[in-house]
């Protein structure tokens, strides 16, 4: 029978376990080897991939870009200067709001992003070798902890 000592002490032991998965599951996610090997494909920072991959996927305001990115308004501006000089993005007026610019990825931009897609979106190797058994138990477990595509809106 448990205690309610040794109900503390699950408690943390678990906190624990759940601490370590989480921590595993971001360095198989975050892998910045990953995010090296995109760079130096197309040769950009990984904070400029994430902006043409974000206005490659659909035209955006210059505010709507700084949310998506977590950053502020100014460095916006600073990133889509960088896109811009170098051929990858446009930028055009608001169609409702003379204040506002749209930032539009170009050809050569929409190129960009999906080089970078097609890397980001190849599995590691640990996970490629792993048993069918194996990936559709993780499947299942991380459906359990995801929301559901339902609850989410598109990113």
């Amino acid at each position: 029978m448990s205690t309610p000592r040794s109900k503390d002490l699950m408690g943390e032991h678990a906190d624990d376990e759940t601490r370590r998965v989480w921590a595993l599951m971001c360095d198989l996610v975050l892998d910045n080897e990953r995010r090296r090997e995109v760079s130096d494909a197309v040769g950009l920072s990984f904070g400029r991939i994430k902006a043409i991959r974000r206005v490659a996927r659909r035209p955006m305001s210059m505010r709507e870009l700084a949310v998506e990115l977590t950053i502020d308004p100014p460095n916006a501006t600073v990133v889509v200067d960088d896109l811009e000089s170098l051929g990858l993005v446009r930028r055009r007026s608001h169609p409702t709001d003379r204040r506002a610019k749209v930032v539009e990825a170009t050809k050569k931009g929409k190129e960009i992003a999906r080089k970078a897609n097609e890397i980001l979106g190849t599995p590691p190797p640990a996970l490629r070798a792993l048993d069918s058994a194996d990936l559709t138990e993780l499947g299942r477990i991380l459906g359990l902890v995801l929301p559901s595509s339902d609850d989410e809106p598109e990113s």
